[in-house]
């Protein structure tokens, strides 16, 4: 903290800032919702992006730590990707206790056409706020991010 930052002015901007993550967070989320293709939740398409970029198999568990939601909710969202045809689960082989996902060519077309009509979107908005600015920005954002997956809750 400066030295010209009281503790009410700390708080005032911690608030600020919150407020403004999460009407953007909102926002974001509410658009790219509604560009999604018919039938895709942002929760799915948050999954298949995530092992279409990780290229390998993931436990339902290690997939709910990443996404930080309960092993419940994720449960949910991998059994509708499974009925969509866009992921296999099998059993570990090493340990009968514990299923692998992994996404399959359907979930990949299905995230690659997501992708398709995500990116211009979130372009545009980037283009608007400026390139510059997006680029200064992303550090500053990724290291809250780190900030609040370190703190314990």
């Amino acid at each position: 903290m400066t030295s010209d930052m009281t503790p009410e002015k700390t708080d005032d901007l911690a608030v600020a800032l919150f407020g403004e993550l999460f009407m953007a967070d909102q926002l974001a989320r509410n658009r790219i919702s509604k560009v999604l293709p018919k039938g895709m939740e942002l929760s799915h398409f948050s999954v298949l992006n995530h092992l279409a970029r990780i290229g390998d198999e993931r436990s339902p568990a290690q997939l709910a730590r990443a996404f930080h939601v309960t092993r419940g909710a994720m449960t949910n969202t991998l059994a509708r990707l499974e009925w969509a045809g866009h992921i296999h689960i099998r059993p570990d082989w090493e340990d009968a206790r514990r299923k692998l996902v992994v996404i399959s060519p359907s979930g990949r077309a299905a995230r690659d056409s997501a992708v398709a009509t995500v990116v211009p979107l979130i372009a545009e908005v980037a283009q608007a706020v400026g390139a510059d600015r997006v680029r200064a920005l992303l550090p500053v954002l990724r290291e809250l991010r780190i900030k609040l997956e370190d703190e314990p809750i």
